[in-house]
């Protein structure tokens, strides 16, 4: 069976996906909301990330967000509430960069990077669930590419009006599918997951 790549993601009512989740994770081209999600606290969407992440047997992260988690997730192995963060040790951590040189001193880390397409062909057959978690600006190469299986969008009731999108105008023009009705917390807070289809949009004309 081949393995499938999901791609994670915490985003605005208005698309945007950068710096979630603290405020010095993105503030790149004067990002003023870097840490938005902090300040939106959702009552009931914890437990469904946690759902989500039971099955993954790898992660594919953008070299900010590896950096971001290499420097959290190893001090936070401990105790029964932290069950998370050794899954994320335990793990193949693989990190999209061009620079052989990259330092990656979290254990097994390994770089990819020289041929995208054909890397993920090689996790899909090594791994059953790739995680892609946040990294706004590798998940714009994967949706260029068509180099996902599954879409989760966390969806936040909040309006920015500025910040990098998950849909940018490089996505691949693709058909998705909702794969299981929306899940809503109290605070609105919504979870959407689609799966590729591998059809593109056909164009038409209204008739009487």
């Amino acid at each position: 069976m081949t393995g499938r790549i999901l791609i994670d993601l915490f985003m605005t009512l208005d698309g945007v996906a950068q710096g979630p989740g603290g405020t010095d994770e993105d503030p790149s081209g004067g990002f003023e909301f870097s840490g938005w999600q902090a300040g939106y606290p959702s009552s009931g969407m914890g437990e469904t990330v946690s759902q989500g992440m039971q099955r993954l047997d790898a992660l594919l992260l953008g070299r900010r967000t590896y950096d971001i988690f290499a420097s959290y997730w190893p001090h936070h192995t401990e105790g029964p509430s932290e069950e998370i963060g050794r899954l994320f040790d335990r793990v193949p951590k693989y990190v999209a960069s061009r620079n052989p040189d990259i330092a990656l001193a979290w254990q097994n880390s390994h770089r990819v990077g020289d041929d995208l397409a054909a890397e993920i062909a090689e996790l899909r057959a090594q791994h059953d669930e790739v995680h892609v978690i946040g990294s706004i600006d590798f998940v714009h190469s994967l949706l260029a590419g068509g180099l996902f299986d599954e879409l989760n969008l966390w969806v936040y009731p909040i309006l920015l009006g500025t910040g990098k999108k998950v849909f940018d105008d490089g996505a691949m023009p693709s058909v998705l599918r909702l794969l299981e009705p929306p899940a809503v917390d109290d605070s609105g807070v919504m979870l959407l997951r689609y799966g590729r289809t591998g059809r593109v949009p056909e164009v038409g004309t209204f008739e009487d």
